[in-house]
C-alpha cells in the first residue's frame, strides 16, 4: 500500500499563477516557483539568497508541447536569477518563462551539496528524456562523505514528489522493465493498472502498456506500424519526434517499428495513435492481456466497484 504524503502549498500573492512555495512535512527542503514576471518578488525572498538549485523552464519552439530546461546551482540563487533575467545579448537567457528554486529550510546546504544535486538532476533529466536540456555540459558528480550522499539522495527523492505537483515532470522516470520480469514486483510504486495490449492482427503486431501513477506507459519491445497512414495532425508530429529521437526504430525484420525503451504518453489515445499509425481511440483499442476487457470498461468497473463500496 502506498504511503500518503502531506504537501503544503502557499500562494504567496494569493493567486494561482503567481509565486508559490511548496513543502513536505518533515522534509527540510523548500521549493519555490514563479513565472518570469514575478522573479523580482522571488529574488526578494530570503530563501533565494541561500545556496540552492534552480530550474529555468520554457516552451520548446521546435517540439509542440515539449519544454526547454536549464538546470543550475549557486550559493546565491537570487544573483544567478538576476543574471539569467537579462536579455540574451547581455549574457542572459530569453527562452524561459518560469523559474523553480530548491533550497533548504535549515540553510544547511553547502556549495558541495548544490553541485552534487545539480549533477544528479541533470543526469536524471537526461535519462527520463522528457525535456530538452540546454546545459552545454554535465558536471561530474562531486564526491561527498557517505552520510552527505545519503542526505542528498533523500533530498532528490522528496523533490521528485513535490515537483510533479507543480507540473514539473522532468524527473519522473518510467519503470525500468515490465512488471513480472523481475522477482520484486513491488518496484512499481503508486496506482498501477493491469497490463494492456493493442493487437494489430493484419500485421501481426502487438504493443504492451500500463498506467502507472497516472501516466500511460508503452513498454520497450512493443511494436508499431512502420508508416503513418492517417491525417497529418498532432499525433503524427509526436510519432515523427519519437522516430527522430530513436524511441521508435526499425525492427530486425524491417517490417515494423519497435520501442527501444519505455515511453510515457499523456493519454491512451496518444499511445494508440503512435502504434497504429493513425488517429485511434485508446480507450477501446487497449485491452487487458488476459480478459480482453477494454481500458474504458476497466475504468468503468473500478468506478462501479467504488460506488458499491460507498453504499455498503
Amino acid at each position: 500500500m502506498s504511503i500518503g504524503k502531506t504537501i503544503r502549498l502557499f500562494l504567496a500573492e494569493g493567486t494561482p499563477g503567481g509565486l508559490l512555495t511548496a513543502e513536505i512535512m518533515n522534509w527540510t527542503g523548500h521549493v519555490m516557483a514563479a513565472p518570469r514576471s514575478d522573479v523580482a518578488s522571488l529574488m526578494k525572498r530570503d530563501e533565494t539568497r541561500r545556496t540552492g538549485i534552480y530550474l529555468l523552464l520554457g516552451d520548446d519552439p521546435e517540439n509542440l508541447g515539449e519544454q526547454l530546461v536549464y538546470i543550475g546551482e549557486s550559493d546565491d540563487v537570487s544573483n544567478r536569477l538576476r543574471q539569467h533575467s537579462r536579455n540574451e545579448d547581455q549574457g542572459g537567457k530569453d527562452f524561459w518563462d518560469r523559474a523553480i528554486v530548491l533550497t533548504s529550510k535549515d540553510a544547511n546546504l553547502t556549495k558541495a551539496h548544490a553541485r552534487y544535486l545539480e549533477s544528479r538532476f541533470i543526469l536524471l533529466a537526461t535519462q527520463t528524456k522528457r525535456v530538452r536540456l540546454l546545459n552545454s555540459t554535465t558536471p561530474e558528480t562531486k564526491t561527498l562523505p557517505e552520510a552527505d550522499v545519503s542526505d542528498m539522495e533523500y533530498f532528490i527523492s522528496q523533490a521528485k514528489i513535490v515537483l510533479p505537483v507543480l507540473g514539473v515532470n522532468m524527473f519522473r522516470s518510467a519503470p525500468a522493465r515490465e512488471p513480472g520480469t523481475t522477482e520484486n514486483k513491488n518496484d512499481f510504486l503508486g496506482q498501477t493498472s493491469p497490463i494492456f495490449e493493442l493487437h494489430i492482427k493484419k500485421d501481426n503486431l502487438v504493443a504492451r502498456a500500463q498506467e502507472i501513477d497516472g501516466e500511460f506507459i508503452i513498454y520497450e519491445g512493443s511494436q508499431a506500424r512502420d508508416e503513418w497512414s492517417g491525417a497529418d495532425q498532432s499525433y503524427k508530429k509526436l510519432r515523427d519526434k519519437l522516430e527522430s529521437d530513436g524511441t521508435l526504430a526499425s525492427a530486425t525484420e524491417g517490417q515494423h517499428l519497435r520501442f527501444t525503451h519505455n515511453q510515457v504518453f499523456m493519454s491512451p489515445s496518444a499511445a494508440a495513435a503512435v502504434v497504429v499509425g493513425r488517429n485511434a481511440n485508446g480507450r477501446t483499442e487497449w485491452r487487458i492481456q488476459e480478459t480482453r476487457i477494454t481500458y474504458a470498461d476497466w475504468q468503468a468497473q473500478n468506478i462501479d466497484e467504488a460506488a458499491g463500496e460507498n453504499h455498503v
